[in-house]
C-alpha cells in the first residue's frame, strides 16, 4: 500500500484486494476514534464493500460503532444472505434499530435470509414504536420456571454457557405456569444460594416490571428515581417478553437531545451525516427552509406597514437587524433551556404557567440593560436622544417578549402533540421579528419630529 494513501484509502485497497488479514491489521492500528473517522468517509457502497470483506461478527463490532444511519445505508448495499449473517451477531436492539432504518423491502430480504430465531426478535421489537420500552428492551436474558431448584438453574445456565454468556443484566428471572413474571434472582444470591434450594425460596417475588408500551418520558422518569441497571418488560398478560437496560436508557436520551438540537437547527427527517446522498442532505434542509422563507416575509411586511417612517428616519434601519438578532438570542436561550428540562423529565407541559414567571423575570432584567446598552449607542452616534428611547425601549420589551416566547412555547408545542424542536425556532424568529420591528417603528412613528432624518 502506498504510504500517501489515507487510512479510509488504505481501508478500502485492501478489502476490494481480497486481503483480510491486512484489512484487519489497518483496522486494529487506529484506535476507536480514529477508526469511526476512516469510515465515516467511506460512501455506503465503499463501506458495504468493507464490511463484506471481514468476518460477521467483526462486521457487526464496526456497526455497533457507527451511526445507525450511516450502518443501515451500507448494509442496504450487501447481498441479504451477507447482510444476514451480520445481522445474527448483533445485539437484539441493536438489530431492530438497524432494521428500523432500511426500507421495508430490502429489511425484508435480509430477515428471510437470517436466522429464524433472529428474524423473530426483530418483527416482535419492531411492532413497538421506538421511542417505547418495547422499541428500547433486549430480548437476550435468563428466565427459567420459578418451580425449579438451585441445581437446576445451575446446570441451564452450564448447559448453555454461549446463550448466556454476554448476557448484561445480571439477573435470572422465574415465570409461572403461565409464562408470567413472577420473581427475580441476581447471580449473586444463586452462587451463595444451598444445592437443591428451591427458587421460590431465593427469588425477589412481584419485581418491578414496566409494559411493553410505556413512552419514553415516563421510562426517562423511572430510571431517574431507581438505581436498577435493568427492568424486565411485560406485555398486555405479564409474559415476560424482554429487558430493559439503564446504558440503552441513557443513550435514547443523548439520542433525543442530539435530535432536538439538529431540528432546532432546521434539519429535519433525522441524523444527517455527509456521506449521505447529496438529494437527501438538501431535503432535509430545504424542508425547513423554505417554510421559513414564508414566516420572513410575514415578519417583513411590518417593515412595509412603516416605510413612511424608514424613509424619514433613515438611522433606525441600522437597529432593526440588531434588535431581532438580540431578541432572537435571547429567545433562543430560552428555547434551549425548556427542551432541555423536557428531555430531562423537570419540566412538564401543565407547569407553562410558572415557567413563563421564570422566564419574566430574567427577560425584565436582561431587557432592561440590553435596552440601556442599545439606546446608549444610538444616542452617541446619533447625538440623538429620542432615537435612543426609541430603540432602547423596543429592545427591551421585545426581549421580554423573546424570553417569554422561547420559554413557553416548547411546552405549548408538546401540549399539543407537536414537535418542539422542530417548530419552535422558527415560531419564536417570526413572532420577535415581527414584533422587534413593530416596537421599533410604531415608536418612532410617534416621535418622528425628534427623530426624523434633516
Amino acid at each position: 500500500m502506498s504510504k500517501d494513501l489515507n487510512p479510509w484509502e488504505g481501508l478500502l485497497e485492501a478489502a476490494e484486494s481480497g486481503d483480510l488479514d491486512r484489512l484487519e491489521a489497518l483496522l486494529a492500528a487506529l484506535d476507536a476514534e480514529d477508526r469511526i473517522h476512516a469510515l465515516a468517509h467511506l460512501d455506503a457502497e465503499d463501506l458495504g464493500s468493507v464490511l463484506s470483506a471481514l468476518d460477521p461478527d467483526r462486521a457487526a463490532e464496526l456497526i455497533e460503532q457507527l451511526p445507525d444511519s450511516h450502518a443501515a445505508e451500507a448494509v442496504g448495499e450487501l447481498d441479504p444472505d451477507e447482510a444476514a449473517g451480520i445481522l445474527d451477531e448483533l445485539q437484539s436492539d441493536d438489530r431492530a434499530d438497524l432494521m428500523a432504518q432500511l426500507r421495508p423491502r430490502d429489511a425484508e430480504a435480509i430477515l428471510t435470509a437470517a436466522a429464524p430465531e433472529t428474524a423473530e426478535s426483530v418483527r416482535s421489537l419492531l411492532q413497538y414504536p421506538p421511542d417505547s420500552a418495547g422499541g428500547l428492551m433486549i430480548t437476550e436474558y435468563a428466565a427459567v420456571p420459578a418451580s425449579w431448584t438451585t441445581q437446576q438453574l445451575i446446570a441451564h445456565l452450564q448447559g448453555n454457557v454461549d446463550r448466556y454468556a454476554h448476557l448484561a443484566a445480571q439477573y435470572v428471572y422465574t415465570l409461572g405456569a403461565r409464562g408470567e413474571l413472577v420473581g427475580v434472582i441476581p447471580l449473586r444470591d444463586l452462587v451463595l444460594a444451598r444445592p437443591n434450594q428451591p427458587l421460590s425460596s431465593l427469588m425477589v417475588p412481584r419485581p418491578l416490571s414496566i409494559p411493553a408500551t410505556l413512552p419514553l418520558d415516563e421510562i426517562f422518569d423511572l430510571f431517574d428515581g431507581n438505581h436498577f441497571l435493568g427492568i424486565p418488560v411485560v406485555d398486555d398478560d405479564a409474559h415476560m417478553i424482554g429487558v430493559l437496560l439503564r446504558e440503552d436508557v441513557d443513550e435514547a436520551r443523548v439520542n433525543r437531545a442530539q435530535s432536538d438540537e439538529l431540528k432546532s437547527r432546521g434539519i429535519v427527517g433525522g441524523e444527517e451525516l455527509r456521506s449521505m446522498p447529496l438529494y437527501v442532505r438538501s431535503s432535509r434542509r430545504l424542508a425547513w427552509l423554505s417554510v421559513n422563507i414564508v414566516l420572513n416575509v410575514a415578519a417583513a411586511s411590518v417593515i412595509a406597514l412603516y416605510q413612511d417612517t424608514l424613509s424619514a428616519a433613515i438611522a433606525l434601519a441600522v437597529f432593526l437587524p440588531i434588535i431581532s438578532d438580540m431578541s432572537g438570542c435571547s429567545g433562543n436561550q430560552a428555547v434551549a433551556v425548556s427542551l432541555r428540562e423536557l428531555s430531562l423529565g423537570v419540566v412538564r407541559p401543565a407547569e407553562l404557567l410558572r415557567v413563563w414567571s421564570k422566564e419574566l423575570g430574567v427577560g425584565c432584567i436582561n431587557g432592561l440593560i440590553l435596552g440601556c446598552l442599545i439606546g446608549a449607542v444610538a444616542w452617541l452616534w446619533q447625538g440623538n436622544v429620542a432615537l435612543g428611547a426609541v430603540v432602547g425601549i423596543a429592545l427591551a420589551l421585545n426581549t421580554v417578549v423573546a424570553v417569554s416566547i422561547g420559554g413557553t412555547i416548547p411546552l405549548a408545542l408538546r401540549r399539543f402533540g407537536f414537535d418542539p424542536a422542530l417548530a419552535s425556532s422558527p415560531i419564536l424568529t417570526t413572532v420577535t421579528d415581527m414584533c422587534g420591528f413593530f416596537f421599533v417603528l410604531s415608536f418612532a412613528t410617534f416621535a418622528l419630529d425628534q427623530i426624523a432624518t434633516p
